[in-house]
C-alpha cells in the first residue's frame, strides 16, 4: 500500500468517526427533547379538557388560562379543600358557589356539588369572567381578585399599595395572592408554549 493510500484511509476513518459522533449527538438531542417534552406534558397536564374548553368558550376565556388556574389552585384534584373551605378544582368558596348557582340557574345546588368537576369549572369560569369584566378586562387584576377578593384589590389600587400591573405584583400586600397571580401567569405561559405549538 502506498503512503498516499494510507493517508486517504486514515482520513476516511477520521471522517467516519466524526460522522458517527455527530449522528450520536443528533440522536441524543432528539431523545432529550422528546423526554423533556414528555416530562413537561406530565407536569402541565390537561385533564377535564372537554369541560374546560366548553366553559372557557362560554365565558370567552382562554382554556389554557383556566387550566393554569386549576393547576395552581388544586393540582387538578377535584376533592381539594383549602384551609378557608374553598372546594374543588378551581377552589370555589361555598358562598360564591351559591351565588353563582343562583345566577346560572344550576338546579339542586349544594356546596358538595363543588366537588363535581363540571359544576366547579362552570362556576369558577363564570366567576373569573365576572371579575375580569369588573376590572375592565384586566386579567392580572381579575386573578388577584379571584384569590384575594375584589374588595381588597380595589382598596390596594385606591390606596396606591399596588399599581395593578403584572410587573409590580411584588407590591400585592397578601403573600398568597402575590404567589397565586405570579404562578398562574407563569403556568399560563407554559401551557400556551406546550399546547399551542402542538405535540
Amino acid at each position: 500500500m502506498h503512503r498516499g493510500e494510507n493517508a486517504l484511509m486514515v482520513l476516511n476513518l477520521a471522517g467516519l468517526r466524526r460522522f458517527r459522533w455527530i449522528l450520536f449527538l443528533v440522536l441524543l438531542a432528539a431523545v432529550a427533547t422528546f423526554s423533556a417534552k414528555w416530562f413537561l406534558y406530565r407536569l402541565y397536564p390537561l385533564p377535564y379538557r372537554q369541560s374546560i374548553e366548553q366553559r372557557a368558550a362560554q365565558f370567552n376565556l382562554d382554556p389554557l388560562l383556566v387550566a393554569a388556574v386549576i393547576r395552581t389552585e388544586s393540582k387538578f384534584d377535584p376533592g381539594a379543600v383549602s384551609r378557608k373551605g374553598a372546594r374543588g378544582l378551581m377552589q370555589v368558596m361555598p358562598s360564591t358557589g351559591e351565588w353563582a348557582a343562583d345566577y346560572l340557574k344550576i338546579p339542586d345546588f349544594s356546596a358538595d356539588r363543588l366537588f363535581d368537576p363540571d359544576v366547579n369549572i362552570w362556576i369558577g369560569t363564570w366567576y373569573l369572567d365576572r371579575l375580569r369584566k369588573d376590572f375592565g378586562g384586566d386579567l392580572v387584576l381579575a386573578l388577584a381578585a379571584y384569590n384575594g377578593g375584589s374588595g381588597h384589590v380595589k382598596d390596594w389600587l385606591r390606596s396606591s399599595q399596588w399599581t395593578g400591573e403584572q410587573r409590580t405584583i411584588e407590591q400585592i400586600p397578601f403573600p398568597e395572592t402575590r404567589y397565586f397571580v405570579d404562578r398562574v401567569m407563569k403556568d399560563f405561559n407554559r401551557y400556551r408554549w406546550l399546547y399551542r405549538r402542538g405535540r
